[in-house]
């Protein structure tokens, strides 16, 4: 495999596929896009297959000279395997999840194979520009499938999220340039073990995290959020939820914890409040929501606060808990928006009173949107239990008092989940059009039946997950390790104090 361009081969396929739907009817262009999200989910796995663990740190790499010193590099660490393999898996089924779309639909395909392209190539681009213009024209695709196949009121909805998340990241351009001019390099992995000038790192920080907070959302920056996934598509919501969060959380994995480690101390407390302020506030608020879209929305806002605070614990345990929290969230939210679906298509209501007793009439469903439930709860042999306890346990050796703010999240998920779950899936049916809905189809066994199983797998066998980013998040620990924040846990402060260096080897 090593001679064969994979990431080009990968970002191609869903290219070919975009041009080649603009060019059919419906029926065929939605063959064409199964067809193409299909191939690069195989193409994903055999780049799963082929990863050396304990090899290289960057694997597959591609680089080609362009000009005027910009390049074609691509290349991936195990962190950025897990979230294209991530990206690939729900990409077919969210074609399968767009049966309902009936106006455009061809454009509505190549929409989002161009969006396939955009998100594989963030995760992969090993240049500074490279990466910046897969991160911002990933904004256009999700702007035409919030604005054009949207909801009544999505027009606001999609001019709230392309000015929210461009804004952001114009400061994170300006601060790309100043880095380039700097260190004489645009290569990101070069870029990563750069020592800036601590000084230097404090605006560089700041200017990254005004794009990565918004696009995680970091509270209170999160308000486009709900608006977008209310008005989007079914599968809009999905991959918004499943991959274009986690940009942001790549983003701090990738830039700001490596590049800038002293600065990333120096902003810790800002960042553990707002995290900590996300979990309550947020989680209060879906408790009172009357949408389950927007219930979901904030849940989501609420499970990716842990991820920020794991990855600023500045340990092992923490960065290995947030990447956890990262792929279980894209799969869990990304079904749990499919739930909705699935009902939302048979009713065209997403009201919670307008449901009930669905357990009766529909068991299949209520069976999965249980699984799906009990994984957003953090259910021990879910996927959501493996990542909040590692996050948890890296949070705890920072900080106790941040830990046990965080974990009324648990309780507060727990309230808000089960008690959307109860109304919708038990009680009495008092609306005859919603005790009439058929169970689930065969192709809404297919989409939901691969998420539950990927669910059940990463609880019952995180290892599988851990292993290909182990190295990578060892190599990043390393790295904020001089910088770390003293924490004040018992476990740190009955941990015997190591020389650097040996602290340096252990890490």
């Amino acid at each position: 495999m090593s001679g064969l361009p994979m990431l080009s081969l990968m970002l191609l396929v869903p290219a070919i596929g975009a041009l080649a739907c603009l060019f059919v009817e419906a029926k065929a262009a939605r063959t064409i896009a199964l067809v193409a999200t299909v191939i690069d989910l195989a193409l994903g796995i055999v780049l799963w297959a082929n990863y050396d663990i304990g090899g290289a740190q960057w694997q597959f790499t591609e680089r080609v000279p362009l000009f005027a010193g910009f390049q074609w590099a691509m290349g991936i660490d195990g962190i950025a395997l897990m979230l294209i393999v991530l990206t690939v898996f729900l990409m077919p089924i969210c074609i399968l999840a767009s049966q309902s779309i009936a106006k455009r639909v061809p454009e509505y395909m190549a929409t989002f194979l161009f969006m396939e392209v955009l998100m594989i190539g963030v995760f992969a681009a090993q240049d500074l520009y490279l990466f910046y213009i897969f991160f911002e024209a990933g904004l256009i695709p999700m702007y035409l499938i919030i604005g054009v196949w949207g909801g009544d009121n999505r027009i606001y909805a999609a001019y709230k999220f392309f000015l929210y998340t461009l804004l952001g990241s114009v400061l994170m351009l300006i601060a790309m340039l100043w880095m380039a001019n700097e260190a004489g390099t645009t290569d990101i992995p070069t870029l990563m073990a750069y020592d800036f000038p601590p000084h230097a790192q404090t605006w560089l920080f700041l200017a990254f995290f005004a794009s990565f907070a918004v696009k995680m959302p970091m509270y209170p920056l999160h308000t486009w959020l709900p608006d977008a996934h209310v008005q989007a598509p079914t599968a809009g919501s999905v991959i918004l939820a499943g991959v274009l969060l986690k940009m942001g959380g790549y983003g701090f994995i990738r830039f700001s914890l490596p590049m800038f480690p002293e600065a990333s101390a120096q902003f810790v407390w800002l960042i553990w409040g707002l995290s900590m302020a996300a979990v309550v506030l947020t989680s209060l608020i879906a408790l009172v929501q009357t949408d389950m879209k927007k219930l979901i929305a904030y849940s989501s806002v609420a499970h990716m606060a842990i991820v920020t605070v794991g990855l600023f614990a500045f340990n092992t345990q923490g960065l290995e808990g947030s990447m956890i929290v990262m792929l279980s969230h894209g799969l869990v939210s990304g079904a749990l928006f499919l739930c909705v679906g699935v009902i939302y298509d048979r009713l065209h209501t997403r009201e919670i009173a307008r449901y009930g007793g669905l357990s009766i009439n529909m068991p299949k469903y209520a069976l999965f949107f249980m699984l799906f439930t009990m994984a957003s709860v953090g259910l021990p042999g879910t996927s959501g239990f493996v990542g909040e306890f590692l996050s948890l346990v890296g949070i705890y050796q920072a900080n106790t008092w941040v830990t046990a703010i965080c974990a009324t999240g648990i309780i507060l998920g727990a309230a808000y989940m089960l008690y959307l779950y109860w109304r919708v899936a038990f009680g009495v049916q008092r609306n005859a059009d919603a005790a009439a809905m058929p169970d689930l189809s065969v192709r809404e066994w297919l989409m939901l039946g691969p998420i539950a199983l990927a669910v059940l797998w990463m609880g019952v066998y995180p290892e599988s997950f851990l292993a290909p980013m182990r190295a990578d998040i060892a190599a990043l620990d390393a790295r904020v390790a001089r910088a770390a924040p003293a924490g004040d846990s018992k476990l740190k402060m009955k941990a015997p104090k190591a020389a650097p260096a040996a602290s340096a080897e252990a890490h």
